[in-house]
């Protein structure tokens, strides 16, 4: 097997890759940017079947790191998440941050509004790395801020490292 057709990407030869494949998507209601970075023009047919999966299986992927996100901000010793937040609801005056969150609303704290709107706006694919395979960008606006909760996992979903970016 020389060539696999990946969801969203078409067919792509393992013996003939180009550096860097990109394609923006519709998922949840959202655009979320994939791309695909190779390092090398061949890569083992097997790195591209795990990939494969990945791109089947987006939904499975965006839940489980929703879990991550999840525990990390429930997480007393958790900072990425919490952290995350705390800066938008601190640095954020009130007004620009009503487009987002329901200050009215009594029933859920601002924090989790805020919350509550992280998703999904990348993935980055790195089949070549088997710690770093998958990256996942989540924001809470991307036309908002430029700070990121970044999940990185390997090739089977499995949480690495959890922290933001900008």
């Amino acid at each position: 097997m020389t060539a696999l057709t990946l969801p969203y990407f078409g067919s792509l030869k393992a013996t003939a890759l180009e550096e860097y494949y990109e394609v923006d998507i519709k998922f949840d209601g959202n655009e979320v940017q994939i791309d695909l970075t190779f390092e090398n023009k061949e890569i083992d047919p097997s790195k591209l079947v795990a990939l494969k999966k990945f791109l089947e299986n987006i939904d499975q992927s965006d839940a489980l790191n929703k879990g991550y996100i999840n525990k990390d901000y429930k997480d007393k010793d958790g900072d990425t998440v919490k952290f995350y937040l705390e800066h938008h609801l601190e640095e954020i005056d009130e007004e620009s941050l009503s487009s987002l969150i329901d200050f009215n609303d009594k029933t859920i704290d601002p924090e989790k509004q805020l919350l509550n709107k992280l998703h999904l706006v990348r993935i980055g694919f790195h089949p070549d790395h088997n710690e770093g395979f998958a990256i996942f960008d989540y924001s809470i606006d991307p036309d908002f801020t430029d700070y990121l909760v970044v999940i990185t996992t390997d090739k089977d979903g499995k949480l690495n490292h959890m922290t933001m970016e900008s």
